[in-house]
């Protein structure tokens, strides 16, 4: 699957549906945002059923900024609209592999008790947390 290029406009609706999307938050003058890019782009191609999608945060620069997003590249993962993984920095192909299996492999029943334990709502991703 190719990835999709997500704007503010975009990006609350990319987040909120059932199964895992990953964002890739980035930049065109960034080093190792290039150097991960054909990482992305193959884990794309790699896992058919997930939504892989890119915030190019030079043109995106508010929604970087809601998103928290403060050194790039920046990953999200989301599954059914819950925010699971945020962290900067590239991944090796390896470990990008590994993040992915780990957030298939979730109990996403267990994941909502646990944010509505903690007084969250499940499923809330109107603005990213960072």
């Amino acid at each position: 699957m190719a990835t999709v290029d997500l704007t503010a406009a975009t990006f609350g609706d990319a987040v909120v549906h059932d199964g895992i999307t990953v964002v890739d938050f980035w930049a065109e003058w960034c080093g190792p945002c290039k150097q991960f890019g054909p990482i992305f782009e193959a884990a794309s191609d790699k896992y058919k059923d997930i939504r892989f999608a890119k915030v190019d945060t030079e043109a995106e620069q508010q929604l970087a900024g809601e998103a928290g997003i403060s050194s790039i590249p920046t990953l999200m993962v989301f599954r059914d609209g819950i925010l699971l993984f945020n962290q900067a920095g590239a991944l090796p192909a390896a470990a990008l592999d590994e993040l992915i299996e780990a957030v298939q492999g979730l109990d996403m029943d267990e994941i909502r008790k646990e944010i509505e334990s903690q007084g969250g709502e499940a499923g809330d991703v109107s603005e990213p947390q960072a």
